[in-house]
Parts: C-alpha cells; structure tokens; sequence
C-alpha cells in the first residue's frame, strides 16, 4: 500500500519509512505543513500519518481541510500531547487513530495494518489482464487458480504499470510509486526490477516494452 507520512522530526520520520518499507509499502514523506497541504490534495496514498506540531499549516488544520472537502482516506495522527482533551479534539477533527510520543515502531504498524483492513473495499478487486487476474485489495496475481508470487519490490513495480493501462512509465514515476517520492534511489534499480518482472510474466503471454529515454509499458502479448 501506498502511504504518506508528514512528519518534521528527521530521526522519527527515517524510522517510520524504514519500518513501513521494509512492510512492504511505498512512502511519501513530507517535513512542513504547507507542502503537505498542496500535496494532500492530489496524492494517491491509501493512508496518511501526520504529526500534529509541523512547521506551516499544523496537522489540526490539514485533517480538517482533508475532511472538509470530502476526503476520507484514514488518517493517524502523531503528537507529543498526552491529555485526554487534545486526543478528543483530533479524533473529533476526523482521525481514525491517535499515537502519543515515544511510540513504539511495532505498534505503529499494528495500527496501520488495523486500519488498512477496517478500508472499504470496492466491489470489484479482481481484475482481469490477459490471462491473469489481479486482485488489488490482497495484492494477489493469479494464472487461474495459481497465484504467482511477487517480491514485494516486483508487485509494485507491475502495480505501476498494471495501473497505467498500457501507458508508458517513466523510471522516475515508477521509483516515485516503489520507494515514495524524494527517495534516494538509484534508476538502475527500476531495469532491475523490470527485467524480473518480465521473465515472470512472459510466460503467461504478458510483455513489458522498453522505449529509450522515455520508460515502460506493460501490455498483453497477441499469443496471451
């Protein structure tokens, strides 16, 4: 899944990502309010985690605008602020969970794996690609009734491009979906992971095209 994370304290905010990451998800970490606020906008998280003291717009303020303007991805709220009183006020400002600093990490993910379950799910997950089927609320990909496992890496990699509908991909995009925006990855990574993912696939007629300079495209072969 795809999360967001705005959080100003370097040394948490690194922890955070590296737990989450190593879980499996993609992160997009933002350090001030008012970027999060134009970026809260037009993301494509699945869950945000947001402290509540960051510099610009405060956390209050980002949940309620989220709220006001009919956004209802859950949202983990982040502070140093023990009362009961403050703990109502941000639930109340429609978060989903509240966590006290210091937290520990493993309780963090409890959290999140809680939420991401409690998510409605649409009612058509399983989509057909070919002669595969992708089932987007397990991230699961089956060849009939055999599921084909992907390193969690390689899911998100054909998740991009599943997503793309036979658009080309640039590197750039497809690092920006596996690793979250900003991350200090190299594009030789994505050729890694494509070339896997095609070797994979290939055998149940599905192809992955390069186009110099510009990415990749993931369509059905003519013999699929």
């Amino acid at each position: 899944m795809r999360i967001t994370l705005v959080e100003d304290n370097t040394s948490l905010a690194k922890g955070i990502c590296y737990r989450l990451e190593d879980a499996g998800h993609a992160v997009d970490l933002l350090d001030d309010g008012s970027a999060a606020a134009r970026f809260l906008q037009d993301d494509q998280a699945d869950l945000i985690i947001l402290d509540i003291n960051l510099p610009g717009v405060d956390g209050l303020t980002l949940l309620k605008d989220m709220r006001r303007r009919g956004d209802t991805r859950p949202v983990i709220l982040l502070t140093a602020r023990a009362e009961t009183e403050d703990r109502v006020i941000g639930l109340d400002a429609g978060a989903d969970d509240y966590l006290i600093k210091p937290f520990e990490m493993e309780e963090l993910e409890a959290r999140v794996r809680a939420l991401l379950r409690r998510r409605a799910v649409p009612e058509h997950q399983t989509r057909a690609f070919g002669g595969l089927n992708y089932d987007a609320s397990a991230r699961q990909l089956f060849a009939g009734d055999v599921e084909i496992e992907l390193p969690r890496r390689e899911m998100s990699v054909f998740e991009c491009l599943f997503e793309a509908d036979g658009r080309l991909v640039s590197k750039t995009a497809m690092l920006d979906h596996v690793y979250g925006v900003g991350a200090d990855v190299e594009e030789k990574v994505v050729e890694v992971y494509v070339s896997r993912l095609r070797r994979r696939l290939s055998a149940h007629g599905i192809e992955i095209s390069s186009r110099r300079g510009l990415g990749y495209q993931m369509v059905v072969g003519p013999d699929a």
